[in-house]
């Protein structure tokens, strides 16, 4: 028989029982609705963790005090052997070939006042280079300048966010501002940042790292942040610092995570969870492939005759095998094309009334449920279509 002729006949057969079909279409439909939403938020959060993480580039390596032992990290804060991390480390690291830009890094929590005016915010002791590394702009003067880290003058740059709580509209360049207890004079203003995983990097205040090792007491950096130049190796950079820190330390006491490594792993991650949500959606599923048994196993019982006489004018087994078949995978594709447009239509409700929650459908996932759905449709027609293609004609037409 040919093709046209069994897609006609499947879905004469469909249509001639509308409701019953549309009740088995609908629990495939759900399932795929189901993946599709999931999937769609599984990989909006996705693309939304990996853009938060890239606005301060790829090729940066984080130098931490600490060496990494199995099931422990660097722990600050606790008697170690480990040498503190240094600006004179900064310094070596910066001469180092394929290195763009270095900055020491180390943060704390401090009272500032101007005007007034008094916040509690983040205070960032950073190094010049600080925006080459981490991206940043300045909206409105400079950043901190170049000079000897022993000799840091006591200047500021503020993110937005702080400057207007303090200053407001008023121009906040060569004011003075308050530190913990020390006095700061605001030579920049950065610009916006935005949110990055719940943290206000425009409500923050960057200073000279020499200056926040004396405002927060600190004998070392938290870490040293390396920008590897475009087109070098990070990994090659990455074995040049570490050598450099045993020979300026005595022993490997420093633990180095590249920022491509990091994003690596974490999409990683991601793409498994992805992929868990989507299999709890793809549960719903399982429930259409009954109903799809169910509904044949019925459809083969209400034809029994039909079977018979079509097997009696010559018509071959695998014709009707073929024939039950279609019906199941035309079922399932339908229902799985009425999924699609569900769970599109709700990822799309969710992107417009819930904004903050991040929500992409890619093309992929469209075309493996689909392609899911039909696969279902099959695995569920066989044993009622193999059970049509097995009835005797004889016994068939005696049922009439």
């Amino acid at each position: 028989m040919p093709l046209s002729d069994l897609i006609q006949l499947a879905l004469r057969a469909i249509t001639g029982q509308r409701l019953r079909s549309f009740l088995t279409l609908l629990g495939i439909a759900v399932g795929i609705a189901a993946v599709i939403l999931l999937t769609s938020i599984g990989e909006g959060i996705h693309r939304y963790v990996l853009a938060e993480f890239t606005q301060f580039g790829t090729n940066v390596i984080g130098v931490h005090p600490g060496k990494t032992k199995t099931g422990g990290t660097p722990v600050t804060g606790l008697p170690s052997s480990a040498r503190p991390l240094t600006l004179e480390d900064a310094e070596a690291l910066a001469r180092l070939p394929n290195v763009l830009a270095v900055t020491p890094s180390l943060f704390g929590n401090a009272e500032v006042n101007a005007k007034g005016r008094s916040r509690r915010t983040s205070v960032y002791g950073v190094g010049p280079d600080m925006p080459v590394v981490f991206k940043g702009k300045v909206r409105v003067g400079q950043f901190l300048p170049r000079e000897e880290a022993n000799a840091a003058r006591a200047l500021v740059v503020l993110g937005p966010k702080l400057k207007y709580e303090l200053f407001g509209a008023d121009n906040a360049l060569g004011e003075r501002v308050r530190i913990g207890g020390l006095q700061f004079r605001v030579v920049g203003i950065m610009e916006s940042k935005g949110q990055f995983l719940g943290i206000d990097l425009d409500d923050t205040a960057f200073i000279p790292a020499g200056r926040a090792m004396e405002l927060f007491n600190r004998e070392g950096l938290n870490e040293i942040d390396i920008a590897v130049a475009e087109g070098a190796s990070s990994a090659s950079v990455a074995r040049q610092a570490k050598a450099l820190m045993i020979s300026r330390h005595g022993r490997e006491d420093v633990t180095l995570i590249s920022q491509e490594e990091m994003l690596s792993t974490l999409s990683s991650i991601l793409d498994v969870l992805t992929m868990a949500v989507g299999a709890l959606g793809g549960i719903s599923l399982l429930v259409g492939g009954v109903g799809i048994v169910t509904i044949m196993t019925i459809a083969v019982t209400e034809r029994t005759s039909e079977i018979g006489l079509m097997v009696a004018i010559g018509a071959k087994r695998r014709t009707i095998l073929s024939l039950f078949l279609g019906e199941a995978v035309a079922l399932a594709s339908l229902g799985g094309i009425l999924g699609l447009v569900l769970g599109i239509g709700l990822a799309q409700v969710i992107r417009l009334f819930v904004p903050a929650l991040p929500v992409h459908t890619p093309l992929s996932y469209a075309v493996a449920a689909e392609v899911l759905a039909m696969i279902i449709g099959l695995a569920a027609g066989v044993m009622p279509a193999r059970r049509a293609a097995h009835l005797d004609p004889v016994e068939a037409l005696r049922s009439e």
